[in-house]
């Protein structure tokens, strides 16, 4: 009795699935899920966290090895403790989320490292789902959700080696893949009848780096942005596409100017902290048609009002800056229409965002101005620039008349000689004049702001707007795609019965800039490739990798379009193509169809609807080989056993087939060992190895010599 116990003693230790204790493949498979899971989230770790998940990972990877024993409770204890501490000084300066994130990034690591139990693997793998889930709000493009879906098989096959520890890594690969895609249905069912709810709650701030423009705007900042081969936003287009002339994406309004840097007006700054709760109203800009194009702007005179409609699908900045074409509305309820006719997200865009818009380009904007508004627009700071004042003064005693003062202005530019450049002289306390006089060169913003300075120091009400210039047409989608190297900025001028009206210097320093794009004013290698040597956007140069990328971006739209930008509109479109008219009783019943189709295939494929005792697969594949082997004259008796049997082929079939006898000796040693004997997990992969080698061998075998056989 005490020989049987300590028999079954030793089984239970030499096994790694009996009781609780964890398999080696387990715990390699653990490794692989641990950096794949974090890594997605590096951005989102303070040093303290990456320090402690590096440590974690080292001593797993020591304790996988044999080289450490596990850590003592007592450390991991400290270590939570001490980085508990830590996270809680820090949350005001990462953000309220992304200390949460910490927080469940170090609980995660933490209990990776004291594992003891199949239920601590368990507990892994679910918080491991959650940090993809939170990885995937972050990161939602095709590339990335690509990635997560390799990341979410792997950390599945943790489940999978619980319950099947002896397979190879190929092995628990398919079953993880095979449980993932018999999921898809039931998510594709579900992404498509639930209905698009708003937000019922606020997400804490994330403290991300902003990205793009930004509410003040010093000499030089658009510099920097021109250095950027981020993307921006795209916008596909119902019909026409804007020319590039056209292509003026506004952003921000900028009308106060200290000397040194344009900000926003304190009254619209109000405005858009409470617009979430008092959502500022302005007219639709087809009741402010007509407007024409005044003679000397960059502008093109339209004898018919045009109307351009089209969808943003706007990149993550972490701020609340839209995009539209002059002039922009939008009903998207997510989208508030300042006063200024820019357009402005209600939170900060921290994801993709996708929104519709209509621009009449030839709408008039603000017929006219209150005496805020026009003291506002005319103030310049004391004791600033003094000739570039007495050059606007000089305009308005040459041309009282507003729009030929603001021609002359723009012709001062074209026929001085100015240049434009991303690499300008620095200047002096006195900005414009150390640029206008000294200096002459510069970018969009030096030009901007002195044609503002000028036109405000002529009487006439101006102000500074940043935002893009251009786009990329990609011909394989028929869309634009928008670089934060297109980054510009331009003059609005207030003229009487006109309103504001655009007007850009630059198009007349560099109108390449203006009519051809960026490339065609600079080089892309001395600008925004400069700093980037593995941009995509490299692949200009050589047609046909331009046009795979033009495919893969094609391919990353439709899927922020059909999948990101699936909304509550889109929902009922597609419902109705499906269901003719929607109803609650057509939905329900829609989706019990489908539910019961998904659940009859999940039972069909594990064998539910098998009659009869289900043979295991190693039985099946041994007894598969033994009932081809009467067609070629050997028979076996029901009493012999396989060792037995394969005994009796080496005496009878040895001068016959001495071949043959040895691989079913193999294939029968392999069977018994692996049925009947308590392997390790390395000696069971090996026996399995031999088993499926040699069974494949004796079917090939039979096959091609039945005739020797008989």
């Amino acid at each position: 009795m005490t020989k049987v116990k300590s028999s079954c003693l030793s089984q239970g230790l030499n096994s790694p699935q009996t009781g609780d204790n964890i398999s080696r493949q387990t715990l390699m498979w653990l490794l692989f899920t641990n950096v794949a899971v974090l890594s997605p989230l590096f951005d989102k770790t303070t040093p303290w966290t990456l320090g402690i998940c590096a440590i974690c990972l080292v001593w797993r990877i020591g304790i996988y090895f044999g080289k450490v024993a596990k850590p003592p409770r007592f450390l991991v204890t400290s270590l939570a403790i001490g980085a508990a501490i830590t996270l809680a000084l820090v949350s005001s300066e990462i953000g309220l989320l992304n200390a949460l994130i910490n927080l469940l990034i170090l609980g995660y690591a933490l209990k990776y490292i004291e594992m003891r139990s199949l239920r601590d693997v368990r507990a892994v793998v679910i918080v491991g789902y959650f940090l993809i889930a939170l990885t995937f709000i972050d990161h939602q493009s095709m590339l990335s959700t690509l990635h997560l879906m390799v990341v979410t098989l792997i950390n599945t096959c943790v489940l999978v080696t619980l319950y099947q520890s002896r397979h190879r890594w190929q092995h628990t690969t398919l079953i993880g893949a095979k449980l993932l895609l018999q999921s898809v249905p039931l998510a594709l069912l579900l992404f498509i009848v639930l209905p698009r709810f708003a937000p019922l709650w606020l997400v804490p701030n994330m403290k991300e780096t902003k990205t793009g423009l930004s509410d003040t705007v010093a000499i030089g900042d658009i510099g920097k942005l021109t250095r950027s081969t981020e993307l921006a936003f795209r916008v596909s287009f119902d019909r026409e596409i804007p020319t590039q002339p056209e292509r003026y994406w506004r952003s921000i309004v900028l009308e106060d100017y200290d000397g040194k840097t344009w900000s926003q007006e304190a009254g619209i700054k109000k405005r858009q902290r409470e617009a979430f709760i008092f959502s500022p109203t302005r007219p639709e800009p087809s009741k402010l048609l007509p407007r024409s194009t005044p003679s000397g702007s960059n502008q093109q005179t339209d004898t018919e009002p045009k109307v351009y409609r089209y969808e943003v699908i706007a990149e993550p900045s972490h701020q609340p800056w839209l995009y539209g074409l002059d002039v922009a509305y939008s009903q998207d309820p997510n989208v508030v229409n300042l006063p200024d006719y820019r357009l402005y997200a209600l939170r900060n865009v921290d994801q993709r965002m996708s929104y519709r818009a209509t621009s009449w380009p030839t709408a008039t904007m603000d017929l006219t101005l209150t005496e805020i508004q026009r003291q506002q627009n005319l103030k310049l700071p004391p004791n600033s620039n003094p000739r570039t004042l007495a050059l606007g003064l000089e305009f308005s005693h040459q041309y009282p008349e507003p729009q030929q003062r603001l021609a002359a202005m723009m012709r001062y530019f074209n026929h001085e000689p100015y240049f434009y450049t991303l690499t300008p002289p620095p200047l002096g306390p006195q900005q414009i004049d150390d640029f206008l006089f000294e200096n002459k060169a510069g970018f969009c913003v030096h030009y901007a702001s002195a044609f503002i300075f000028m036109a405000r120091a002529s009487g006439l009400p101006a102000r500074m707007v940043t935002g893009y210039q251009g786009g990329e047409l990609n011909s394989q989608a028929n869309y634009l795609s928008i670089y934060q190297y297109m980054a510009h900025a331009w003059a609005e001028v207030w003229i009487e019965n006109r309103g504001w009206v655009r007007y850009d210097p630059t198009a007349m320093i560099a109108p390449n800039r203006i009519n051809e794009g960026f490339d065609a004013e600079f080089s892309p290698e001395q600008s925004y490739l400069l700093d980037r040597p593995f941009s995509t956007l490299r692949l200009k140069s050589i047609p046909w990798l331009n046009e795979l990328r033009y495919r893969f971006a094609s391919l990353d739209y439709y899927w922020s379009q059909w999948v990101l930008g699936f909304n509550h509109q889109r929902q009922n479109t597609l419902l109705s193509g499906i269901l003719g008219e929607v109803t609650k009783t057509k939905v329900a019943v829609f989706m019990s169809i489908c539910i019961s189709l998904i659940g009859l295939y999940i039972a069909y494929s594990v064998g539910l609807f098998k009659r009869g005792k289900k043979t295991e697969p190693l039985s099946a594949r041994y007894q598969k080989i033994c009932q081809q082997l009467p067609r070629y004259g050997i028979n076996r008796s029901e009493h012999l056993g396989p060792s037995q049997f394969a005994e009796q082929l080496q005496r009878d079939y040895q001068a016959k087939a001495p071949q043959f006898c040895q691989l079913f000796s193999a294939f029968s040693q392999s069977y018994v060992a692996l049925k009947y004997q308590n392997l390790n997990d390395r000696d069971y992969r090996q026996q399995l190895s031999t088993f499926n080698a040699a069974a494949k061998a004796l079917n090939w075998m039979l096959f091609r010599q039945r005739e020797k056989l008989k």
